[in-house]
């Protein structure tokens, strides 16, 4: 039986010189993989050290020069620089004429569509807007998370082939977005990946302040099964004291977190609010049950110094 080999796509011929303006987290991560579907890196630019160490490791042998320079080697490139920082690149390059008509100019902004990129375009450059929906480490292992991962897709309609064609060879899949609906799109991706990050740091402090050695350990599964169940059932998968309308332990829990962490108060009453809303609205919380339920979340206490009833 024959056992012939895939070929390695590192052996394909290049089809795009691939440059990077800004070595983030996220820009040598995608330039590796489309070093991996066949491109060729072949400039990136980064300031500080910890940006010209993620390049070196991602994209090793790869040179380090000045943006201006990484246009004039790249037919694909890639900015990657944080969102506010990006419409005055942008600007700088079309006016020192770095851009050359043809180019591909890619960036990866939740926040912007396409048309952060006017003046480019009207240098003559391709405009694609990429953001993959991912959380980024800037190792090795972002290459890996790649595959499956969504990117909000927006760029002129004659380019949209070819936006997504290069999400595909990312293994990503590509998510059409309207240029007026970014800045919605890239709120609900903040609200969910940024703010997780938060909750969970501080439900972990806390739990080492109640005497767990491995909170991680603890919230992982309890975590990963919330996930889950969010993901599949939205929100019927609500549970918890809040949802129940156990308004008595809801005001203990206020009590002790004034006591142990007050800077984590606002927050939980924040979500408590967000999440009695979201129960009521969909039948789960008891109408006769919320009154005192956000009576506590008003006023921080159920009447009778945070003690459950």
């Amino acid at each position: 039986m024959s056992t012939s080999q895939q070929p390695d796509p590192r052996d394909r011929p290049a089809r795009l010189t691939v440059g990077v303006v800004g070595a983030g987290r996220v820009g040598p991560a995608l330039a590796a993989s489309l070093q991996l579907a066949g491109h060729r890196p072949v400039a990136v630019s980064g300031v500080s050290d910890a940006s010209r160490r993620r390049a070196e490791d991602l994209l090793p042998g790869v040179p380090l020069v000045p943006p201006a320079e990484v246009l004039a080697r790249s037919e694909l490139v890639l900015l990657t620089v944080p969102d506010d920082a990006l419409p005055g690149l942008v600007e700088g390059l079309a006016e020192t004429g770095a851009v050359r008509p043809g180019q591909l100019l890619v960036h990866t902004s939740g926040r912007y569509g396409a048309k952060v990129l006017d003046p480019a375009l009207r240098a003559g450059a391709l405009p694609l807007a990429l953001h993959p929906a991912m959380t980024f480490t800037g190792t090795p292992v972002d290459v890996q998370r790649l595959a499956g991962c969504s990117f909000g897709v927006t760029a002129p309609e004659e380019l949209r082939l070819a936006a997504e064609a290069l999400v595909i060879e990312m293994g990503g899949e590509p998510e059409w977005i309207a240029e007026e609906r970014r800045p919605l799109y890239h709120a609900a991706l903040a609200l969910g990946a940024n703010h997780l990050v938060t909750l969970v740091a501080q439900a972990m402090e806390l739990l080492r302040e109640a005497g767990v050695a491995a909170p991680d350990r603890m919230l992982g599964p309890l975590l990963g099964a919330a996930l889950d169940n969010a993901l599949r059932s939205g929100d019927a998968a609500l549970t918890g004291p809040v949802a129940r309308g156990d308004a008595g332990t809801v005001a203990a829990h206020v009590t002790e977190l004034r006591r142990h962490a007050p800077q984590t108060v606002a927050g939980y009453l924040a979500m408590a609010r967000a999440t009695a809303d979201r129960a009521l609205a969909h039948g789960l919380l008891k109408p006769e049950l919320a009154e005192d339920l956000l009576g506590v979340l008003a006023t921080g206490t159920d009447g009778a110094e945070g003690e459950a009833r």
